[in-house]
């Protein structure tokens, strides 16, 4: 790890200044940016830790949407009683990130703006067709991934919520890589007011619609019609935790595994 300079902010308008005045990154829970930074990945010169901005907190319903501050710990997403009453799905999701300590330190929103390719978070947002709010903008869900690792935001954007519509239905299934408990695979399948909605992370380079499923369960939603559905390797990942073929293969079987729970 390199020398660096860690800035603390205390304001949402203070973290935007020292961002501006520095050229450096905010630091959410630190999960995967200092990760990054020990094995000379990343080379910021400041951070600015965001634990103590109190706008960027909180869970709350707002009309027919569920709104989550971007400092949110996933452990207090998954432990959260109006999570769970609006979207149990998300919740569920959050249970599964990582382990206990990932769970009490990661959070929405660094999660979302380092988008790795396997991460959770990504899905739920792009299947329900959530908005990524920051203090410069909103950004629909399917305009702020646009790669591995890289996303719409700006130099000098901070995320400072997230707003999830409430669906009729979701259900989120992954099959998880044991050792880091990323998705392997894993399929977050909701119906909303605009219909059925599928997005896949873990099987490519950024998380992504699955439109022939989609269209599939919008004909028949049952997970038989979800099991049909071939999907085409020819852009998914090859490791040596499983091949492409077996990653396309595993999103049908997600996604019907995720209807099945719907019901």
């Amino acid at each position: 790890m390199y020398a660096f300079e860690l800035h603390k902010a205390d304001s949402l308008a203070n973290a935007a200044a020292i961002l501006a005045k520095t050229g450096g990154r905010p630091l959410a829970g630190g999960q995967s940016l200092v990760a990054a930074m020990k094995m000379r990945l990343a080379v910021p010169g400041a951070l600015v830790d965001l634990s103590g901005v109190p706008e960027l907190t909180g869970i709350r319903k707002e009309g027919d949407a569920l709104v989550i501050g971007a400092m949110t710990r996933h452990a207090e997403v998954a432990a959260s009683g109006v999570v769970k009453g609006a979207i149990p799905a998300l919740a569920a999701l959050a249970e599964g990130i990582g382990d206990r300590q990932v769970r009490n330190m990661g959070t929405l929103g660094g999660s979302l703006a380092n988008n790795d390719p396997a991460a959770d978070y990504p899905a739920a947002v792009v299947a329900l067709g959530a908005t990524v709010n920051t203090n410069k903008r909103k950004i629909n869900a399917d305009e702020f991934f646009k790669g591995m690792y890289e996303t719409a935001l700006g130099d000098g954007e901070i995320i400072t919520s997230v707003s999830f519509p409430i669906p009729k239905k979701a259900a989120y299934v992954k099959f998880p890589q044991p050792a880091s408990r990323f998705a392997l695979v894993g399929v977050f399948v909701a119906q909303g007011a605009g219909g059925v909605r599928v997005a896949v992370t873990g099987a490519s380079s950024s998380v992504h619609r699955a439109k022939a499923l989609e269209d599939a369960l919008a004909k028949s939603f049952t997970s038989d019609a979800a099991k049909a559905v071939k999907i085409d390797a020819k852009n998914l990942n090859s490791d040596l935790h499983g091949s492409a073929a077996y990653r396309a293969h595993l999103v049908s079987v997600l996604a019907a595994r995720a209807v099945a729970a719907m019901a």
